[in-house]
C-alpha cells in the first residue's frame, strides 16, 4: 500500500505544526466506505533502550475478522516525542509497514486520533491523507476536548467537544472498561465511525483490528505466514492486557484524563446498519476550556505542547 508523498518528515516542531494545519484542510468527513471487505489496525511499539520502533499494519477479513495478513516494519526514531505531533514520530514506520501490504484494506482503524486533536490532524487522520483510504482514530486516551461520563451499557457514547464542535464520540465498547476515543481519520463520518468500530469488537475493550496490531507491534502475533489466504489463521500468544506496550503509551495516558464536564449521553445499537441520523437535538453547552491550539485558539498553551 503505496503512500503519497505530501511533505518533508525531517522538520522541525514548529513546521510540523504548520504542516498539520495545512494537512487538516484537506482531511473530509464524507462516507466514502461502502463495500468492506477486508478492514485493517494499526499500532506501534517504541523501545526507549534502542530508539527503535516497531510499526505493525494487520489485515482482517470482513465481517468474519479473521487474520489475512499482517506486517512489521521497524526503524530508528528520528523525530522528539512531543505530544499532539506523534504523527511525525509513528508514521515512518507504520508507512514502511504499509508497504509490505498485498492485501489492501477498504477501511484502516488506527490506534490513535484522528481530528479529535488541537489541530484537527492525528495520526489516524495524516495517515488516511497519506494512504488516500478511509481511516478511523480509535485512541485509548483523550488528547483534548470535553465530554460528559459515559454509561456501563456497551454501545453508548458521550460527544467529545471543544468549545461547540462535535470532534469525536466517547463511545463504551465493553462493560468493565474504559471508553474508548473515537473520531474521524479521513473519509468517512463520524456516526460512520462509531458504527464500524462497535462492527469489529469481538468481546474486548478494543476493536479487532487495533487489537492485534497492537499484539503485532509487541511481538505477540504469531502467524503461520504474512499472508493467509481464504478465512486467514492466527495464533495469538499472550493477552492484550500485557506488560510488553509502547513506551509512548504512558505519555498517551497522561494525556487522556477524562473530564466530567456536562454533555449529552447517547447510545447506538450494534448491529443498525443504517448510519444516518443519528446525530440530531444535541444540547451544546459552552465548556470552560477549547483544546489547545485548536481552531479557534492556534497557539499551543504550554511551549511544545499541542
Amino acid at each position: 500500500m503505496k503512500a503519497q508523498n505530501l511533505h518533508d518528515w525531517l522538520v522541525t516542531v514548529s513546521q510540523a505544526m504548520t504542516i498539520q494545519r495545512k494537512l487538516a484542510e484537506l482531511v473530509s468527513a464524507r462516507d466514502e466506505v461502502s463495500d468492506i471487505r477486508l478492514v485493517a489496525g494499526v499500532d506501534i511499539s517504541v523501545r526507549n533502550t534502542s530508539g527503535v520502533a516497531r510499526g505493525a499494519v494487520v489485515v482482517l477479513n470482513y465481517p468474519e475478522l479473521t487474520l489475512r495478513e499482517s506486517q512489521i516494519a521497524e526503524k530508528a526514531v528520528e523525530f522528539p516525542y512531543v505530544p499532539g505531533l506523534l504523527s511525525f514520530r509513528e508514521s515512518p514506520v507504520i508507512l514502511a509497514a504499509g508497504e509490505k501490504l498485498t492485501n489492501i484494506p477498504d477501511l484502516i482503524l488506527v490506534d490513535g486520533q484522528g481530528i479529535a486533536h488541537p489541530r484537527r490532524l492525528g495520526l489516524a487522520s495524516h495517515l488516511g491523507l497519506l494512504w488516500d483510504r478511509p481511516t478511523i482514530g480509535c485512541a485509548k486516551s483523550r488528547l483534548c476536548g470535553e465530554h460528559r461520563p459515559v454509561e456501563t451499557e456497551p454501545g453508548r457514547f458521550s460527544d467529545l467537544l471543544d468549545g461547540e464542535e462535535i470532534i469525536g464520540a466517547v463511545l463504551r465498547t465493553r462493560a468493565d472498561s474504559k471508553p474508548l476515543y473515537v473520531s474521524v481519520g479521513h473519509k468517512i463520518s463520524l456516526e460512520a465511525a462509531i458504527r464500524w468500530v462497535l462492527r469489529c469488537c469481538r468481546g474486548h475493550r478494543l476493536p479487532e483490528p487495533t487489537r492485534l496490531a497492537h499484539l503485532a507491534a509487541g511481538g505477540q502475533l504469531i502467524v503461520a505466514s504474512t499472508q493467509i489466504m481464504g478465512e486467514g489463521y492466527g495464533e495469538i500468544n499472550g493477552r492484550h492486557e500485557s506488560t510488553n506496550r509502547r513506551s509512548d503509551d504512558s505519555h498517551r495516558q497522561n494525556e487522556g484524563a477524562s473530564l466530567t464536564s456536562s454533555r449529552r449521553k447517547r447510545s447506538l445499537p450494534i448491529l443498525n446498519p443504517n448510519p444516518a441520523g443519528l446525530i440530531s437535538g444535541r444540547t451544546r453547552e459552552k465548556p470552560s476550556k477549547p483544546c489547545a491550539g485548536s481552531l479557534r485558539s492556534r497557539e499551543p498553551s504550554k511551549p511544545g505542547m499541542s
